[in-house]
């Protein structure tokens, strides 16, 4: 019987935590304000009381259990195989929370991520006590993290964010997304470079993992240098555990789309990103960070790696994407947004499929010109929006 088994999960969550058991402990976006954020849009944010968080943790408890009986009923001995997420997946009785916690036994990652936006907004006393009973419920959970604001985390005292670390959370996701003063206040963050250094110093000093997302291109054309270079400045200050790169994208249901289109804000090409990347990543220092790219809206998802034995590589793989001749510069973009390719690397490497992309750039660029396959190029990444 599956009668009940369910629970509330909210939109989003990092890529990182694809494999991650997701629990709402609040919902929406308390700020909701950012120019460049599409996602809370026109959703109200709300508290969920302590007591209605448990009744989800409670479900959880009910769905493990009930899948691991089904195990062993099937006779894989409790364990969630392919025999178990197959029959789950393929049977139209079970509910896609219960379904997502199968696929999460099934990774058996042990990691949870807590959504929406911004958690720690909580008053800690229920915060401390919906954490400490996941972890009591669900023992095996042996990883828990959740987005929040540098705004949020400077009202918490230092003796509150211990507490909230002794209660389970090990990591926190902040959107940095630029330590630049001017830029910060025309995107509407809602907070200063000082503010996010504060913020990211007190999470770090109390124990907890801290993970930073930079977003190349915010500073569109008109203040790029001065968004890569503030924004090295402010995570040399930090030295966050994690720095994600997520690049802006501007669709029509974001606010900064207005600018776009009024021509206050110019968009970055991705000849001009690799250079502002390259700005940034050399303006680094002293600090031991690692930096990923783990998302496809970024042009060079192998710019990875940890600081400071892996900055040369880093800058490498830039060297590299602009050395290209501009017709395969324009053939890895296009492979790059289709899904196709994740390294320049990978241009040599399938000379069928770089033909094939070659033959459609021109026949596009025929068709519609230069402005044709660059439309071309933006459609195509921005389904992943």
């Amino acid at each position: 019987m599956t009668e009940g088994l369910t629970f509330e999960q909210g939109p989003i969550r990092p890529p990182n935590e694809s494999r991650s058991l997701l629990l709402r402990f609040t919902r929406n976006c308390p700020w909701n304000r950012c120019l460049f954020c599409p996602v809370y849009k026109g959703r109200k944010f709300s508290l969920r009381p302590a007591a209605e968080i448990k009744a989800d943790i409670d479900a959880v408890r009910k769905i493990v259990d009930d899948v691991t009986a089904l195990s062993r009923g099937i006779g894989a001995g409790g364990r969630v195989d392919g025999r178990v997420i197959t029959h789950i997946l393929h049977k139209g009785e079970y509910s896609a929370g219960y379904r997502s916690v199968a696929v999460w036994m099934h990774y058996g990652t042990n990691a949870c991520f807590l959504q929406d936006a911004d958690n720690l907004i909580m008053k800690t006393d229920d915060l401390v006590t919906t954490l400490t009973y996941l972890k009591q419920q669900l023992p095996m959970i042996r990883r828990v993290t959740t987005y929040t604001r540098s705004r949020t985390v400077n009202r918490k005292s230092p003796a509150d964010l211990e507490r909230i670390r002794a209660a389970g959370l090990d990591r926190i996701h902040i959107g940095l997304e630029t330590g630049c003063d001017p830029l910060l206040k025309l995107v509407k963050k809602g907070v200063t470079a000082d503010g996010h250094i504060d913020a990211g110093r007190r999470v770090i000093d109390a124990g907890m993992e801290l993970s930073e997302y930079v977003m190349p291109g915010l500073g569109g054309q008109e203040m790029w240098k001065a968004h890569a270079l503030a924004t090295a400045e402010v995570l040399n200050a930090i030295n966050p555990h994690f720095i994600r790169l997520r690049s802006l994208r501007v669709p029509k249901r974001v606010p900064l789309y207005e600018q776009l289109e009024a021509g206050t804000f110019t968009m970055q090409t991705d000849d001009m990103l690799a250079e502002e990347l390259r700005i940034f990543i050399s303006a680094l220092s002293g600090i031991t960070s690692t930096l990923t790219s783990d998302h496809m809206m970024n042009l060079l998802e192998d710019v990875s790696g940890r600081f400071p034995e892996d900055k040369e590589k880093m800058l490498a793989v830039i060297a590299d994407y602009q050395a290209l001749p501009d017709m395969d510069r324009l053939i890895y973009r296009a492979g790059r947004r289709g899904g196709t390719y994740r390294s320049t690397r990978d241009l040599a490497a399938d000379p069928a499929t770089y033909k094939k992309i070659k033959n459609l750039i021109e026949q596009v660029q025929a068709d519609n010109g230069e402005a044709g396959v660059e439309a071309f190029i933006s459609e195509m990444v921005d389904r992943y929006i």
